[in-house]
């Protein structure tokens, strides 16, 4: 971990507030639990998170930076366990990070053993739903460094040690220079914190799944039909070739253009059931009409059988007049292993019927393999739509500081 700044504030009657009845902590110091080998690979700092840790937690915190802070950050999500779709209650979380100088500034409130994290540290413990936020101040980079702003968190679960992820901002241009060194591992969901504006606050939402990508985490996502990403990871840019709907005659990235709210990658592989593919497309395209701006929708042929571009677009182009498809786009690529148009980075299996990517704001929020066109899968799809909706913030550029 870099060095950490410490500076000594000399002020009289600083105080963190805490939103929420609290809940008894009653695993927390759990530091010598028999564990074979340790999960994470290992974790700097995690152990300060007992340091002053309060006898009772709530699902959310407070602290002065949301109190005094120029650039006051609301950061709220869920926590899961690794299916990403099941809550996991009674997960704490122990967050640091820098002030808005960069530096990790305290004051007499600060425990000796940790002021190396400063005074804007604090607790929550997610609620029966997995629900948790936290309202603090956004922190700056490093003073003369190029480490992009970031947030520590420490992840206690019931009878595992604690493990770290760390929080980076898509509109931090330190991260926009070094993103293939920061915010690639995913530790515990995706690592990239998409701000939006807010009244006078930013917001983040971040879902938090419990093991994913941490070494050693003693469960292991199992299916017998393994394609595409998991939940919580990002969902990675590409460029499909339109061959008929939005962006026709082009070749876009879906989540690049239309990454605001949600988006369906619909990857169809090596073995094309074109009658069910029409099923799924009609009701992509009823779903894309009620949902608008709320909803792209985007079929990306595989190409197995390496058919000709002309011939894929013609046959598509058909497709996309017979169903007279006005919102969901009709796309191909080479391969899934192409590299040209990075669609390789989907990890999709070309052997399996199908495979739907549900993401928002960029973040995969859930994953279907195999899915047939019935009624209850329709209702399915719409269901996840519904509930991960979230709030509708309105939408302004966030502010670079």
């Amino acid at each position: 971990m870099k060095p950490i700044h410490v500076l000594l504030l000399s002020l009289a009657a600083l105080y963190v507030l805490n939103g929420c009845r609290g809940q008894a902590v009653q695993d927390a110091p759990d530091t010598n639990s028999n564990v074979s080998q340790e999960i994470g690979g290992g974790c700097d700092g995690c152990e300060l998170m007992y340091v002053g840790i309060p006898s009772e937690l709530s699902s959310t915190h407070t602290n002065m930076g949301w109190v005094e802070g120029k650039h006051k950050l609301l950061v709220t999500g869920r926590v899961f366990q690794l299916d990403g779709r099941t809550p996991a209650p009674n997960t704490i979380i122990y967050y640091w990070h820098t002030d808005e100088q960069g530096l990790y500034s305290s004051d007499q409130h600060v425990p000796q053993e940790a002021l190396r994290h400063g005074m804007l540290r604090g607790w929550v413990k997610s609620d029966a739903n997995g629900n948790y936020t936290i309202r603090t101040s956004r922190p700056a980079a490093y003073p003369n460094e190029t480490i992009p702003q970031h947030i520590h968190l420490s992840i206690k679960e019931k009878n595992r040690n604690e493990y770290y992820a760390d929080l980076y901002f898509d509109d931090d241009p330190l991260y926009l220079t070094h993103q293939k060194k920061y915010g690639k591992i995913d530790r515990a969901g995706t690592e990239v914190l998409r701000v939006l504006n807010h009244g006078n606050h930013e917001v983040a939402e971040h879902n938090i799944i419990l093991g994913l990508n941490i070494p050693n985490y003693p469960i292991a996502i199992t299916t017998s039909l393994a394609s595409g990403l998991n939940i919580g990871e990002d969902q990675p840019s590409f460029t499909p070739f339109h061959a008929f709907g939005p962006d026709k005659g082009t070749a876009t990235c879906p989540v690049c253009k239309y990454g605001r709210f949600h988006g369906i990658l619909y990857f169809v592989g090596a073995h094309p059931q074109w009658d069910e593919i029409k099923q799924w497309l009609r009701f992509l395209e009823a779903e894309s009409i009620q949902r608008q701006k709320y909803l792209k929708a985007y079929f990306v042929y595989g190409n197995a059988n390496h058919e000709s571009q002309q011939a894929l677009q013609l046959q598509l182009e058909k497709i996309g007049r017979e169903l007279n498809l006005q919102k969901v786009a009709l796309t191909f690529v080479p391969d899934f292993n192409d590299r040209e148009s990075e669609v390789y980075l989907n990890k999709i299996n070309p052997d399996v019927s199908n495979t739907f990517i549900i993401y928002r704001y960029r973040t995969i929020i859930d994953k279907f393999v195999n899915l047939p066109p019935t009624e209850e899968n329709y209702q399915l799809i719409s269901e996840v739509l519904n509930t991960t909706q979230g709030e509708s913030f309105e939408w302004q550029e966030p502010s670079h500081h």
